[in-house]
């Protein structure tokens, strides 16, 4: 094979709240539109944000657009735990859901489930209702395979 596989569109997308006053977040290209008003996302269960996380939480989703690989980079490093992620981001404040401006796609959503996948005892699968969202038809998505130059 001379070329990786792009079987699908892996997105870059944000996923940010504020728990206890301490800001999460994380970028995260596991993301599925299950439904018109849910959406999953997969996340390590490494990860800080991913253990921050609760059933009935509200948090934002930002499917980031062209031009914020910057955001993307910084966002998929290191982990929450260790530093403010999102010092230097321009952000939106919703509640406890916290907004990228300039994202294609913002969504405040509802954690509905938490769940442990058998096959992927590593992970996190949250399932997520959308209770509002914004979207810029005029901007295109950030690809993954274009934040990793692949």
């Amino acid at each position: 094979m001379s070329q990786p596989l792009e079987a699908f569109l892996a997105g870059c997308n944000i996923i940010a709240f504020q728990k206890n006053d301490y800001p999460y977040g994380m970028c995260c290209a596991w993301a599925q539109m299950v439904d018109t008003d849910k959406i999953t996302l997969l996340l390590g269960s490494q990860s800080t944000t991913a253990k921050h996380i609760n059933i009935g939480d509200e948090v934002g989703v930002s499917a980031l657009s062209t031009g914020q690989k910057a955001i993307a980079w910084q966002l998929g490093e290191n982990h929450s735990e260790e530093m403010n992620k999102l010092v230097g981001i321009p952000i939106q404040e919703c509640g406890s859901a916290i907004l990228i401006p300039g994202a294609k796609v913002l969504m405040i959503c509802k954690v509905l489930e938490r769940l442990v996948l058998t096959s992927c005892p590593n992970d996190y699968l949250f399932l997520f209702q959308v209770i509002s969202y914004r979207m810029d038809t005029k901007k295109a998505f950030l690809s993954a395979h274009k934040v990793l130059d692949i």
